[in-house]
């Protein structure tokens, strides 16, 4: 009996972790230089988001990215178009994926995520 509740335990565990780091259906992963590439050829109609802290923005930034931390994305998506892509970072990539699941549960159609974040760039 102690085996089977054992690996009950490890399965929903597993299955916890993977609703949370498995990347989301319909959001594109891209790496820094991929963003280099896209930001070279400025792209028009995408929009540029980073969700990390204000503080963390004012220290280093990407130039056209726009701030609005992962804390408040959620009440202030209408600054954003659903027409446009949109492009999501953060420190590491964990505070953009959540973002972009976001986008994508309120409507967003392009929702692209830069793995590794800030600290790949």
């Amino acid at each position: 009996m102690d085996v089977v509740i054992n690996v009950l335990i490890v399965v929903l565990a597993v299955a916890f972790l993977w609703s949370r780091f498995a990347p989301t259906k319909g959001v594109n992963q891209i790496t820094t230089a991929q963003l280099g590439e896209m930001m070279k050829t400025k792209k028009t109609g995408v929009q540029y988001v980073d969700v990390r802290t204000p503080g963390e923005y004012k220290g280093n930034h990407i130039k056209g990215f726009k701030n609005i931390p992962l804390q408040q994305l959620a009440n202030r998506t209408g600054e954003l178009s659903q027409d446009k892509d949109v492009v999501v970072i953060c420190q590491s990539g964990m505070r953009s994926s959540q973002a972009s699941k976001l986008l994508k549960k309120a409507g967003f159609k392009n929702v692209t995520n830069v793995k590794g974040g800030m600290s790949a760039w």
